[in-house]
């Protein structure tokens, strides 16, 4: 991860990225990415102006998210308030089930089987006894699957039915991107969610003849700022929201947690799946992830 601090008349404004290989970043190059506007940047460049700065991506979210906080701590309110928001509300998360074996995907699921929702990844040729597994485990849970891109269009048609019959709500990214054009027309069984067809409002117009609904991630949309344009277009389309997440601390939570008030999906639960959060960090209780503290973010 790479996290960019700024300051400014003694206060600092902190924002974390996840780089991702699937979009040919690593951290040397977000940092490298950074390096390239510190001169504007230290100008006093702006969050309207680093849209132009930097593409989409981790680099411009680490900055775009600690000009947010900056800004913040400079105007002495939350960074919600700047938002338009009077508050900030506790938000709801799914817990991921990482892929493995169904017999391991079922234990974790029993184990979070009480949790409004299960988001699990899928894989290779089993994906039906994975999916199955999980809903003996969890019967009661609502249930997403997350297929990372990896069906054809043949294979979506004949597994979308059972999706249906285990009462699966949401199916994620079924198709590489790039490839995903099958789909318009498609009558799916199971409403579909695009991620990696999704970075911003760029690509929002194909996504809407193609999916039910968005998953909205500050890594890929650049920064909270065309985050939230992102989210206000697509639900001017009439799609469905998720607010989601790499695998990162609660410092990139924190400000996802705008994005995810009023979505229909959440998916924040990155600091859980890490072995240390940092300190101080989010408050989670169960599913529940409270408004960060100023310490933190925001």
């Amino acid at each position: 991860m790479v996290v960019v601090e700024l300051l400014s008349g003694g206060l600092r404004g902190r924002g974390e990225a996840t780089p991702y290989g699937r979009y040919s970043e690593t951290a040397a190059g977000v940092l490298a990415q950074i390096e390239q506007v510190r001169e504007p940047i230290e100008a006093g460049a702006d969050r309207t102006a680093l849209q132009r700065l930097l593409p989409a991506g981790a680099a411009r979210n680490a900055l775009d998210c600690a000009l947010w906080d900056l800004e913040a701590k400079t105007a002495g309110v939350r960074a919600w308030t700047l938002a338009g928001r009077a508050r900030l509300d506790p938000v709801k998360t799914c817990f991921t089930l990482s892929l493995g074996a169904p017999e391991a995907m079922a234990e974790t699921a029993r184990a979070h089987a009480r949790w409004p929702m299960l988001k699990l990844k899928i894989g290779g040729a089993d994906h039906l006894d994975r999916i199955e597994a999980v809903r003996a485990a969890a019967p009661r849970t609502r249930l997403v699957v997350d297929a990372n891109e990896a069906l054809d269009f043949a294979a979506l048609r004949r597994l979308a039915p059972e999706l249906a019959r285990l009462d699966v709500k949401l199916l994620e990214q079924p198709l590489p991107a790039g490839e995903d054009a099958a789909l318009e027309g498609y009558p799916c069984p199971v409403p579909l969610c695009a991620d990696e067809s999704l970075h911003t409002r760029a690509e929002l117009a194909a996504c809407a003849r193609r999916y039910a609904a968005v998953n909205i991630k500050l890594d890929k949309a650049g920064g909270l700022t065309e985050a939230l344009a992102l989210k206000a277009a697509a639900q001017g389309l009439g799609l469905e929201v998720m607010a989601g997440c790499m695998v990162a601390t609660s410092l990139a939570m924190a400000p996802a947690l705008i994005v995810a008030q009023g979505a229909r999906y959440v998916d924040l639960d990155g600091p859980l799946l890490l072995v240390h959060d940092r300190e101080p960090g989010l408050s989670f209780s169960g599913a529940v992830i409270e408004p960060p503290p100023p310490e933190l973010w925001g």
